[in-house]
C-alpha cells in the first residue's frame, strides 16, 4: 500500500469514528437538531437526497427550516410519474427551495443499455443502477455527506436503522428514523403540507411508474415497490463497498 493509500485509509477511518460519534450523540435528537448537526459537521459538503415522494415533503419542511439553500438532489429516472414532477415543482415554490438539482441517466449509457426503456421488465437491478445509482453517485460527487428520509418503520429492512451512518466513503444522515406515521402525519398537518398526489390513491411509497403499484390496508408502505420481486430496495441505500 503506497503513501497516497494509507493517507486515504486513514482519512476514512476517521470520518467513520466520526460518523459513529455523531450517532451516539443524536440518538435521541430531533430531526430539527440533525439536520442542523449536519450541516454544522459537513459545513458547505452535505446535500438532501429527495425522491419528492409520498413523505418526501416533511424531510424537505424541515431541511427548509434549518437552511432553504441546502442542496437537494433529485434523480429523474426518465420514468417518473408526472405527478411527482409537478409535485416536486410545487414544492420547490411553496418552500422556498434555493438549490434543487436534478440529475438524469448518463445518455450514452442509456443508449447503449436501454434503447428501448424497457430495462425494468428484464433486470431491475441493472435499469436501478442506469437510472439511479450512477447518477447519484455522480450527483453525490462535490459532497461528504447526504441527507435521506429513510425511517424505520416503512420496512423490515430499515427497523434498525441508526441516525448517521458511514457508507460507501461518506456519512449518511437519517434524521427521521425514529419517527412513525402519526409523527410524520402530525408535522403535515400543523404546517399545512401538501401530501403526494398519488398517496390518496393508495400509492404509500412513490418510484418509478413501472415498478410502483398501490398499497393494501396492512402492509408495509413499501411493499408496492418491486411487487413479486424479492427486490425491496433500488441499490442507492445498499453498500457497494461493503463498509458500514
Amino acid at each position: 500500500m503506497g503513501h497516497l493509500d494509507i493517507d486515504a485509509a486513514q482519512a476514512e477511518d476517521a470520518a467513520r469514528r466520526a460518523a459513529a460519534a455523531l450517532d451516539a450523540r443524536l440518538r435521541q435528537a430531533s430531526p430539527l437538531e440533525i439536520l442542523a448537526a449536519a450541516a454544522e459537521s459537513h459545513r458547505g459538503r452535505v446535500a438532501v437526497v429527495s425522491s419528492f415522494g409520498a413523505e418526501s415533503v416533511v424531510l424537505l419542511h424541515m431541511a427548509s427550516q434549518v437552511d432553504r439553500g441546502f442542496p437537494v438532489l433529485f434523480l429523474d429516472t426518465g420514468h417518473m410519474f408526472p405527478e411527482t414532477l409537478a409535485y416536486r415543482d410545487d414544492l420547490i415554490a411553496r418552500l422556498g427551495l434555493t438549490d434543487v438539482r436534478t440529475f438524469h441517466p448518463d445518455p450514452v449509457a442509456r443508449l447503449a443499455l436501454d434503447p428501448q426503456d424497457a430495462l425494468w421488465a428484464d433486470d431491475t437491478d441493472a435499469c436501478c443502477a442506469l437510472r439511479k445509482v450512477e447518477p447519484l453517485d455522480r450527483a453525490l460527487s462535490p459532497f461528504s455527506a447526504w441527507i435521506n428520509g429513510r425511517k424505520r418503520y416503512q420496512a423490515e429492512t430499515r427497523t434498525a436503522l441508526r441516525v448517521v451512518e458511514f457508507e460507501d466513503g461518506r456519512t449518511k444522515f437519517n434524521p427521521l428514523a425514529a419517527l412513525g406515521p402519526a409523527e410524520i402525519e402530525g408535522w403535515m398537518r400543523a404546517h399545512a403540507l401538501p401530501e403526494h398526489p398519488l398517496k390518496k390513491f393508495g400509492f404509500l411509497s412513490v418510484g418509478c411508474m413501472p415498478c410502483t403499484s398501490r398499497v393494501a390496508p396492512g402492509e408495509d408502505p413499501r411493499s408496492g415497490r418491486w411487487r413479486g420481486q424479492a427486490k425491496t430496495e433500488c441499490g442507492i441505500h445498499v453498500s457497494r463497498k461493503n463498509t458500514d
